[in-house]
């Protein structure tokens, strides 16, 4: 066979041992922090701005690199993105008031859960993943996982949130003001099941993610 296909013995072994050369394993491992900073950025910025970052962390890699890598992974920056939208039709997100007022130490379960989307880095590719926190335990009462980031996957979380608790009171949800939950599918299903939305302001995720972040540090 390698006679057929005119390469040496020893190198097509040597291949079939590790197919993929250093410089596969390093534009793989570069690809994941592409991808990583490109979801942050909300999956606006382009090459230079990723390239900057990527420089910041400390890795090393030219320009050029991080524009082809982007586009082999079929990864562009969002163009326009900041025009005003034309259409009219459809309907008007709804926004909630912010409730929690950053209160994170509730007194009682199930008065006041927060919700959150991210991503994990899987050998199949990256799944977005949707948690739904009880803030007075500290523990994840729902959680779902797709290769979607849509309305289903946040319904699915605290879907799951309801089944395990079953709340006879109303509960707080709270989540920032991502389309998933201003959406009529999650408002309709908050209303049917005795739950409250609450938003932090706009351009101000951090609310969410802060109590997150202290519901794992106090667990």
């Amino acid at each position: 066979m390698c006679k057929v296909i005119g390469v040496n013995r020893s190198g097509f072994y040597a291949w079939l041992h590790e197919p993929k050369s250093q410089r596969q394993k390093d534009d793989d491992y570069l690809l994941g922090f592409i991808k990583q900073f490109w979801l942050e950025s909300g999956c606006v910025y382009g090459y230079r701005k990723i390239y900057k970052d990527l420089r910041a962390e400390g890795e090393r890699c030219g320009r050029n690199r991080v524009l082809r890598l982007m586009k082999t992974a079929d990864i562009s920056s969002q163009r326009g993105y900041k025009r005003k939208n034309r259409y009219t039709t459809g309907e008007v997100a709804t926004v909630a008031p912010n409730l929690l007022k950053r209160e994170f130490n509730v007194d009682k379960p199930n008065t006041a859960w927060v919700t959150d989307i991210t991503y994990v880095r899987t050998y199949e590719g990256w799944l977005f993943l949707a948690v739904v926190i009880d803030l007075f335990s500290r523990q994840v009462v729902g959680w779902s996982m797709s290769d979607r980031i849509n309305t289903d996957l946040a319904l699915d979380a605290v879907i799951m949130a309801c089944w395990r608790r079953n709340p006879d009171d109303n509960v707080v949800v709270h989540s920032d003001q991502g389309c998933q939950y201003t959406s009529y599918d999650w408002r309709s299903m908050l209303k049917a099941n005795n739950l409250t939305a609450s938003m932090s302001r706009k351009g101000n995720c951090w609310d969410t993610q802060c109590s997150i972040l202290a519901s794992t540090l106090l667990i």
